[in-house]
């Protein structure tokens, strides 16, 4: 009786694609070595680098807008950031539409703002809803900061957020025309709907 060899199946077995995660650092570094070029709008959302979508009509309005009320309601009590990055820990810095921060003399020169300066996440959509729903709402929730307004500029919608939590903001609210808008930490400043479309 002749033995049978067992011959191993050596097909090499395909390794699921890996993901590269960067840090805030690297993320500067790439920019200072010219990787990305001045026009790039990018940010590093839990280490993954993202494009991010071009400015319409509607949004730049709804930015420029919100902008002005917030500066005319809030006068010196807070700064509002506009369009620029916040670091979100090691692996995030996301530049929202409009941050409002507690009020600093220095305008945070010595670094950016991070949770613990922000009170309110203003992020504005055209294009961009589900992914700011859905990727950054979270984001902002788990780093605690409490509260994130979210305008749909094509269905005239805003959607508040709070109660952030590790599982995501809490408490979703929804608004429509007639309603009115308060910030968590100005309670009595409030807005109308229809001055913020």
């Amino acid at each position: 009786m002749t033995a049978q060899i067992l011959i191993p199946d050596l097909t090499p077995i395909a390794a699921p694609p890996q993901t590269v995660k960067f840090t805030v650092e690297q993320f500067y570094l790439m920019h200072e070595k010219g990787i990305f070029t001045e026009s790039d709008r990018l940010e590093l959302i839990d280490g993954e680098i993202k494009i991010m979508s071009p400015i319409g009509i509607k949004h730049a309005v709804c930015v420029a807008r919100l902008n002005k009320r917030f500066e005319s309601k809030l006068g010196g009590n807070a700064i509002i950031w506009v369009q620029n990055p916040i670091n979100l820990g090691i692996r995030s810095q996301s530049q929202p539409d409009l941050a409002i921060l507690k009020f600093r003399k220095d305008f945070y020169e010595e670094a950016l703002p991070t949770p613990a300066d922000i009170l309110l996440i203003i992020e504005i959509a055209d294009s961009s809803l589900e992914y700011d729903r859905d990727v950054k709402a979270p984001l902002y929730a788990t780093s605690g900061i409490p509260e994130m307004w979210l305008f749909d500029v094509n269905n005239k919608m805003i959607a508040g957020f709070s109660r952030p939590s590790e599982s995501g903001y809490k408490q979703i609210n929804q608004y429509e025309s007639g309603d009115r808008l308060t910030m968590q930490m100005f309670p009595d400043m409030f807005f109308d709907w229809e001055e913020l479309f």
